[in-house]
């Protein structure tokens, strides 16, 4: 029988996960989180409406040109940086794609991850349209938060061969309470990255002089968005001595000491920020931390409440089993 020319380029790709596809599953998150903070630099340099137009950079030109100047080269490089995207989500789509009935979970993941990167285009034009509109802005900013969540979750399901996937013999990864804290953890983030977006919206950095913002009271609002971070602070200690008390180790150990470091920097960067009139440079880490934080939040609680396999335990379920 001949195979169509689908399977036939199927049939050369890979049926279990690899190195390519792990480092791809990297490459996806690094490039989320990038583009984050290029997106910071362009709202922090008052760089929104580099490119007055969207999808054309102006309407008469796709690129940017002279007259626009630093702004229009930093608006335009970070819409450059959508097709770099692209090219890593498609280069993932394939190496996938051999194994989309055996590891359904990384192609859908994959196809997720995909589609998002459209969608944040159009509201990143939508943005542009509406000339800067804060809660467009703020939009923006959730879904890529999202899309570093799902790509946190494929750099972790990428590391599960294809026989471990379908072992069904599991083991809960962590104790009850630890998987509860570490659950609060991500909702509290959650919580506290919406509400961080409403103080950006109130705050300085608009992304142009003239843009609109959103007429919250930024004290207000700062203080109400304090309060899930206190929260956070508090359930993720409680979480790392839980962690320690029950003498939990490797991966998911490594997990909640990395969310702590990152829930206590960001708290930091944050506090510290406030205080000093929010200068640039730390406005830009705590982009970059939020970020970080997201994606700290995801795997921990991934790591700690994803059943993992025991190890031999497809070995044991084969084994006769002796009637005494």
């Amino acid at each position: 029988m001949t195979l169509s020319p689908l399977s036939r380029f199927t049939g050369v790709l890979p049926t279990t996960t690899t190195p390519v596809v792990r480092r791809l599953a990297v490459a996806s998150l690094v490039a989320q989180i990038g583009i984050v903070v290029t997106g910071g630099a362009v709202r922090l340099t008052a760089s929104g409406l580099g490119c007055p137009e969207w999808p054309r950079c102006t309407a008469d030109s796709i690129v940017t040109t002279p007259e626009m100047g630093l702004n229009g080269v930093i608006e335009f490089g970070n819409r450059l940086l959508t097709f770099v995207l692209v090219v890593i989500a498609v280069a993932m789509i394939v190496a996938v794609l051999g194994m989309r009935r055996d590891r359904r979970d990384l192609f859908r993941l994959s196809i997720g991850i995909a589609l998002g990167i459209p969608v944040q285009a159009v509201i990143g034009g939508v943005s542009v349209w509406m000339d800067l509109n804060p809660w467009v802005v703020g939009l923006h900013f959730i879904v890529s938060m999202v899309l570093i969540a799902l790509a946190t979750v494929l750099v972790n399901r990428s590391r599960l061969t294809t026989e471990q996937y379908r072992d069904e013999q599991h083991t809960p990864a962590a104790p009850v309470l630890l998987r509860q804290l570490l659950i609060t953890s991500t909702a509290l983030t959650s919580v506290a990255v919406v509400l961080g977006v409403m103080v950006t919206g109130s705050g300085p950095h608009a992304g142009d002089h003239g843009a609109a913002r959103n007429g919250l009271d930024p004290d207000f609002i700062t203080r109400l968005h304090a309060l899930p971070v206190y929260l956070l602070v508090a359930t993720v200690v409680l979480a790392a001595i839980v962690a320690h008390r029950s003498r939990v180790t490797g991966t998911l150990r490594k997990a909640v000491v990395l969310l702590t470091a990152a829930v206590l920097v960001q708290g930091a960067i944050g506090y510290v920020q406030h205080f000093l009139h929010l200068p640039i440079v730390l406005v830009a880490l705590h982009m970059l931390g939020a970020s970080l934080l997201v994606a700290a939040a995801v795997h921990a609680q991934y790591t700690g409440t994803t059943r993992r396999t025991l190890p031999g335990s497809r070995a044991r379920a084969r084994e006769p089993q002796t009637v005494s």
